[in-house]
C-alpha cells in the first residue's frame, strides 16, 4: 500500500510540475465542461477510497462531492439556505479519473443564481460544508437524500 502512494504521490508532482510549465491558455470558448486527460487539464478528480463509504468521486484538493436525492437531471432543488451548507461544484476545467467517462460531465445553468454548475449524468455536484479536509465524507446519507458520488451511483428518475 505505501508502495502505491509512493507511487501516486510522484505521479500527481509530476502532473503540478507539468501544469506549471504549460502556458498555453486552455479557456473553455462555450458553456460545456472542458475535460480531458490529466496531461491536458491543470485540475484532476481523483477516485478516493473511505473505509465507510468506499470508493468515491473528489476534486483535485482530495474534497468530497456529492449529489442531492431530490435534484433532477439538470436541476437543482438546492437553494437558499440549502446551498450555504451545500456549496455547488463549478470547476471549469478538469481531467476525470479513471472509471470516470468524460461524456458523463457536463453543467446545467443555476436557475436562482445563474451560474453553470458541474454536473455528473445530469445530477448537480455540491460540497458539504461539514466537510473539514480530504477524506472527509461527513455528508454521506445526511437526511437520506444527499449522497457520494461515484461510478456506480445509480441516480433516481
Amino acid at each position: 500500500m505505501k508502495k502505491k502512494r509512493m507511487v501516486f504521490s510522484v505521479f500527481m508532482m509530476v502532473l503540478v510540475l507539468a501544469a506549471c510549465g504549460n502556458e498555453a491558455n486552455d479557456s473553455p470558448q462555450n458553456d460545456q465542461v472542458v475535460t480531458g486527460t490529466a496531461n491536458e487539464k491543470a485540475m484532476t478528480l481523483k477516485l478516493m477510497e473511505s473505509e465507510t463509504t468506499g470508493e468515491y468521486l473528489a476534486d483535485s484538493k482530495g474534497m468530497t462531492l456529492y449529489f442531492f436525492k431530490n435534484d433532477k437531471s439538470g436541476k437543482s432543488n438546492c437553494m437558499g439556505d440549502c446551498l450555504k451548507k451545500w456549496p455547488p461544484f463549478m470547476e471549469r476545467d478538469f481531467a476525470v479519473p479513471k472509471g470516470f467517462e468524460e461524456k458523463d460531465f457536463g453543467t446545467m445553468k443555476r436557475e436562482d443564481t445563474g451560474e453553470e454548475q458541474v454536473t455528473y449524468k445530469g445530477f448537480p455536484l455540491y460540497y458539504f460544508v461539514n466537510d473539514k479536509g480530504a477524506g472527509d465524507v461527513n455528508g454521506e446519507g445526511v437526511k437520506n437524500v444527499w449522497y457520494i458520488v461515484n461510478d456506480k451511483t445509480v441516480f433516481p428518475k
